[in-house]
């Protein structure tokens, strides 16, 4: 299999897949588990969703470590078995993947904010060395540093996994629409201010991922695009905008609707495209077609 930025080089759309977190709780995760923990306790359950977007068509599949640093697993107690779950994690990916398919590492926000001073910079680095060394162990062929708010915390990710591990390593962050008709993460950062800050810590795909559905990521993709026209770029749509119903939280685009403003992506030149929360395998399978068919 070709190393995957020669593959983004000769110019076809790559399909990632689509949501996990819908997906596991699809198989039974209860809220109150650790999703994580689940590559260790029911790697059955995780590695059919690896394998549902595989057959779906996707050219890459993330792993199920999203909250695998040892400062979220902290939360469950299960900090000290961050090397074994997220090694877990890329097997079992791995695995699903065969010998066609891309393995991406993936590294979620630690949940600290480094500029109220609740944890040190060199504590964050450690954490995500940690995690993107066990990922790059178990058999990732790229980490993606993904749904960030804030550039301290993502850039010192992107340093740890570029210093600790051999890996091509992508960073995506998450926007809102503010009340000014822009976009601006939860810590205040533009999609300009993320492509200059990122490229420059060595990210060699930016994007964003979750938070809006595809309309909205065209808006970011064009900003992106326009701070960087030669950019590698990664987006990953929500299934549109959630509605919450009953405490729960319910996407109403399907494959049809999303895969119907997916030309819209491929216009602006992404790289990479995929799902994000409220997608499924019925939805990459028809990204299949589509990006198949562009790229023919």
């Amino acid at each position: 299999m070709n190393n995957i930025m020669d593959c983004i080089r000769e110019g076809s759309v790559l399909l990632s897949d689509g949501a996990w977190g819908t997906m596991l709780y699809e198989k039974g995760l209860k809220s109150t588990e650790c999703p994580e923990l689940w590559n260790i306790s029911n790697p059955d359950k995780v590695f059919q969703i690896a394998k549902s977007y595989v057959d779906a068509g996707a050219n890459i599949i993330e792993t199920n470590s999203f909250g695998g640093s040892r400062m979220k697993l902290d939360m469950y107690e299960l900090g000290d078995r961050a090397k074994e779950i997220n090694y877990a994690a890329a097997r079992i990916s791995r695995e699903a993947a065969g010998d066609d398919v891309y393995v991406f590492g993936s590294l979620g926000p630690t949940g600290k904010i480094l500029m109220m001073g609740e944890v040190s910079e060199e504590e964050v680095y450690q954490v995500f060395c940690e995690q993107a060394v066990a990922l790059e162990e178990g058999g990732s062929d790229a980490l993606i540093v993904e749904t960030m708010m804030a550039l301290d915390e993502a850039t010192i990710a992107i340093t740890a996994a570029k210093e600790n591990t051999s890996l091509p390593v992508i960073c995506t962050f998450t926007f809102e629409k503010t009340m000014n008709n822009d976009y601006r993460s939860m810590m205040g950062v533009s999609p300009t201010d993320m492509v200059s800050a990122l490229i420059d810590s060595g990210a060699t795909i930016i994007g964003a991922n979750c938070g809006n559905g595809i309309d909205r990521m065209v808006e970011i993709a064009k900003e992106m695009r326009k701070a960087n026209p030669s950019a590698y770029l990664m987006i990953q749509a929500n299934a549109g905008i959630p509605e919450i119903i009953n405490g729960k939280s319910y996407f109403r685009e399907g494959p049809v609707e999303m895969g119907a403003q997916l030309h819209h992506l491929i216009d602006q030149n992404v790289n990479i495209i995929g799902g994000c929360c409220g997608t499924t395998p019925d939805h990459i399978a028809r990204f299949s077609q589509i990006i198949t068919h562009a790229n023919s």
